[in-house]
């Protein structure tokens, strides 16, 4: 029997985009299942894209063709460049996005596949048959009448079958689930609860059940949002201004120079939090439900609630707290820094007690929210599960927390389920190829205890994963495996073709007997030198090009050294940790791996890397200092 679809894809978060998205880009006529067309591509959270290591990752999703990239870019209202005083191999282009405006040009682009149907309803239930997945059981919702207005790309009519509002069977080769925060999602609000995956939408019930009759164990996280405040009454005369850069870098290849940024910009503002708040906090604890008992599933370790972070920290007289504009078309504030589940008596004294906010108006109070997650050693490092062929996962549904790291397994999966339906080999990225492979290693070998969130600290091989060449690593074989279109290809070879010229010119040229090669590899010469040199006589080098290759030849000494490190790591399996070993001597080895390195004890350095929670990268750091000690 002819299937309905090629590849089922649930859910229409990030994951669920860039899974469709690629799936799509590779032919297969591709079904998204979603409670709510409308949320699509939806911020749930903090109104940004990227970061320290998650800007790295969503260059990558650009560099395999993509749409985050894009997406932000043409709606975007800051560009910063974190760390941008540091080393380029940790930092991290972030940008503020208008949220509403991200979510239509999420939409927008899916709507350009014809090969795409968004169907507006919810699965409840996988279909298997000999094993491997086949399909699902699907409920159109009561909102979408689908017999007069289709909830289709295009306004195609649906199948016969669903124009009824009773639960359907939808055929495909292949199903992958993005289930977010939905899968049995109950939100926090003090003692308020009430079911859903976030505000104003129902929780997924049924697919956690469905998912344990089918031999999977199931997981309980939890993650949190912040207030939102109105920025009409916010004063911010007395608040320190986070502007953006004066010269943003996009996101995506495809985005040219001389239109960027593309709409108007704003800025953030900083304001602190203080002992008055911190004491509101203290004494309302037994409201709190992360502490009276109520909430007994992990939050993430690096982003915790706020009430967790005076606990922990109760030695900090005070924590940054930055308003976050949410989009040009609202006056909505993200107060950044704040994510709570307390009632919202205590968050109004909370708001009511930052400088600049003691007029401030609370639009949506912060709240957390509950959700079931599948283990993610049941998957391969391809999003393949490994109890059901055909059946792919990606997002918070293996542990992950954060847009980026969503987006980039929807689209490994996205690949990997047509590759499966066409027979072909899965594509696994290396550690030294991509931060989404280290990511995927991260989760199928060591299970996350609190959701899941990239570092650069987490990759060994950052050095090589730079923002400046995600497309040097990964658009040749993006373009091999069919995600790069011709368009992005044209883009890339044309970059090429400018570097090399560049290189050439470098090599060739000299300045006060100092040729240019040479020149730009010294440590005091940065981007603006470099520009100004290189651009100063009317010359029309672009500046990615030019970025991309000081990093190439500042680093090159580095890079070597790296490699030949990293070789030796490799070769001390066996090696033994001296009798009382002391872990604090271990400079920038993370606290994490610290506290488990000092309850476990391992006598060798293989039984380390084989702990949860520790690294290559802590591996490299710890074989340095044995080596230093011999």
């Amino acid at each position: 029997m002819q299937p309905d679809y090629d590849i089922i894809v649930i859910g229409g978060g990030h994951a669920g985009a860039e899974a469709a998205w690629a799936a799509c880009n590779l032919g297969m006529r591709t079904a998204l299942v979603t409670m709510d067309p409308a949320r699509i591509g939806q911020m749930s959270c903090n109104p940004a894209i990227g970061g320290l290591a998650k800007g790295q990752m969503v260059r990558e999703i650009d560099a395999l063709g993509g749409l985050m990239g894009m997406a932000i870019d043409a709606t975007g209202i800051q560009f910063r460049m974190l760390n941008a005083s540091k080393g380029p191999a940790v930092r991290g282009p972030r940008a503020q996005a208008d949220k509403y405006k991200y979510a239509r040009e999420v939409q927008r682009l899916l709507n350009t596949r014809d090969n795409l149907t968004i169907l507006a309803g919810s699965v409840e239930k996988i279909t298997v048959d000999n094993g491997k997945a086949t399909g699902v059981v699907f409920t159109p919702t009561q909102s979408t009448d689908l017999t007069t207005a289709p909830a289709q790309v295009g306004d195609r009519e649906p199948p016969p079958c669903l124009r009824a509002f009773v639960p359907q069977c939808l055929h495909a080769h292949a199903i992958i689930l993005t289930t977010g925060t939905f899968m049995r999602g109950l939100l926090h609000t003090g003692p308020r609860q009430s079911e859903g995956g976030r505000i104003g939408e129902p929780a997924a019930n049924a697919i956690s059940t469905n998912l344990c009759e089918l031999g999977f164990e199931l997981g309980r996280l939890k993650t949190g949002t912040c207030p939102r405040l109105d920025a009409n009454t916010i004063d911010f005369d007395v608040l320190e201004e986070q502007p953006g850069d004066i010269t943003p870098e996009p996101f995506s290849d495809l985005t040219t120079l001389d239109v960027f940024p593309m709409i108007d910009q704003v800025s953030c503002w900083i304001t602190r939090t203080n002992e008055v708040i911190h004491e509101a906090v203290r004494q309302n604890l037994d409201r709190a439900p992360m502490f009276d008992g109520t909430i007994d599933s992990v939050g993430p370790r690096y982003c915790p609630s706020f009430e967790t972070k005076v606990v922990r920290f109760a030695d900090k007289a005070s924590h940054h707290v930055f308003l976050e504009p949410e989009s040009l078309e609202t006056e909505e504030v993200y107060a950044n820094g704040i994510p709570t589940s307390l009632p919202a008596d205590v968050q109004d004294v909370i708001i009511a007690n930052l400088p600049g906010c003691e007029q401030a108006r609370i639009i949506r109070y912060g709240y957390a929210v509950e959700y079931d997650m599948v283990w993610p050693h049941q998957i391969d490092a391809t999003c393949m599960t490994k109890r059901v062929p055909g059946l792919l996962l990606a997002g918070q549904i293996n542990g992950t927390s954060g847009y980026e790291e969503a987006a980039g397994q929807g689209l490994l999966a996205g690949l990997n389920a047509v590759r499966y339906v066409r027979g072909e080999s899965f594509i696994r990225f290396d550690r030294d190829q991509a931060y989404i492979g280290v990511m995927m290693d991260d989760l199928v070998t060591k299970v996350p205890r609190e959701p899941y969130r990239m570092f650069t600290s987490r990759a060994e091989h950052r050095l090589l994963l730079r923002s400046d060449n995600a497309a040097d690593r990964l658009t040749s074989p993006g373009r091999e495996w069919g995600l790069v279109d011709d368009a992005r290809w044209s883009v890339f070879e044309q970059r090429r073709c400018e570097v090399e010229a560049l290189t050439k010119h470098l090599q060739s040229h000299s300045d006060d007997g100092v040729r240019l090669w040479d020149w730009i590899a010294r440590a005091d010469v940065d981007e603006a030198a470099a520009l100004e040199k290189l651009n100063g006589d009317g010359s029309r080098y672009d500046r990615r090009a030019i970025a991309s290759l000081l990093s190439e030849r500042k680093y090159a000494g580095f890079i070597e050294r790296h490699r030949r490190q990293y070789e030796r790591v490799m070769n001390l399996e066996h090696r033994e940790f001296p009798r009382g070993f002391d872990y604090t001597n271990v400079q920038g080895l993370r606290n994490e791996a610290r506290e488990t390195l000092m309850h476990f004890r391992p006598t060798t350095l293989g039984q380390a890397g084989r702990l949860a929670g520790i690294t290559p990268a802590d591996l490299t750091l710890i074989a340095m200092t044995l080596e230093r000690r011999c």
